[in-house]
């Protein structure tokens, strides 16, 4: 595969992007909150500002008054998505004089992230991990899992939140719900003492939501490893976007330009998916996305 097709492909995809930047999952799908966030994200990675525009001012009208962002504008709940929403605010709204556009609806949203917490459990043999750790759930009043707390730790720290104590003891979650041999799946570490299997998908979005942390257990460099180690050019879109973007964050960096490429062209359903190629995009991009590198506000912090 050439270079100069490697590059055609995201011309084709941004194009396809910017005409419908307020996008759902499906072509033809309601608007919803994480593709929306992620095409605001990629388009702004790749210089396409008036789109990228488009789709942050979508997620401020689907702002609620207590300033939560749910899944869709059709679903107000579960507001999992409040993180990706003030990522995507963070990143597009930031102006030359240096003040952000939407501050008030980060301000707001940042209150909502705050006080959703997710629900402790009493420690028992039936759960590997340490239940009495608090972070964030997919749906109020549940146990705290990895994906939600993630975009809510890289909200907070975008923010200049990183000492928080809610981002803290979110990121000391994260770390202990990875695998012994590194990697982890949607939460959980052993259950009924039976080790379950790392996935690379939520993997890829720990060693984002951990980057520029340290971990004594030597887990976090074993994940680094398990991601890089599973990485081929059979994996699939959102494993390969994300765990490129996670890798990235922790400094390391692979070739995968055609990996990139044949994502995109190998499924009609990835093309026509506004989330599936703007993840690719992002991963096109990391080398200089503000999910991997940080910016400004959290370097000052």
């Amino acid at each position: 595969m050439s270079k100069t097709s490697n590059h055609e492909w995201k011309t084709v995809a941004l194009d396809s992007l910017a005409q419908r930047p307020r996008c759902g999952y499906k072509p033809d799908g309601a608007v919803c909150a994480e593709p929306t966030a992620m095409a605001a994200l990629a388009l702004a990675a790749h210089d396409r500002p008036d789109p990228a525009a488009e789709a942050v001012k979508q997620l401020a009208q689907m702002q609620q008054p207590d300033g939560a962002v749910g899944v869709s504008i059709e679903q107000n709940e579960p507001v999992w998505p409040t993180g990706l929403a003030v990522i995507a605010w963070q990143v597009c709204g930031a102006g030359d004089d240096g003040l952000n556009r939407f501050q008030s609806q980060i301000d707001r949203a940042i209150a909502k992230i705050l006080e959703v917490k997710g629900q402790t459990l009493q420690p028992s043999d039936v759960l590997g991990h340490d239940v009495t750790l608090q972070a964030w759930p997919w749906v109020q009043g549940t146990h705290s899992w990895i994906e939600p707390t993630t975009y809510q730790v890289l909200a907070l720290k975008l923010s200049g939140l990183s000492d928080h104590p809610r981002c803290r003891e979110a990121v000391d979650l994260l770390i202990d719900r990875l695998l012994p041999d590194g990697g982890c799946n949607y939460g959980n570490t052993f259950v009924l003492g039976n080790k379950l299997r790392p996935h690379l998908q939520p993997s890829g979005l720990a060693l984002l939501a951990l980057r520029g942390e340290s971990d004594d257990s030597g887990r976090l460099a074993k994940t680094v490893d398990y991601v890089r180690d599973q990485l081929s050019p059979q994996t699939t879109p959102l494993s390969l976007s994300f765990a490129l973007l996670g890798l990235a964050a922790q400094g390391v960096d692979v070739p995968a330009e055609e990996w990139l490429a044949a994502a995109y062209r190998a499924n009609p359903s990835t093309r026509t998916s506004p989330y599936k190629s703007a993840m690719l995009l992002l991963a096109a991009a990391r080398d200089r996305c503000p999910l991997t590198q940080g910016n400004q506000q959290e370097a000052s912090a």
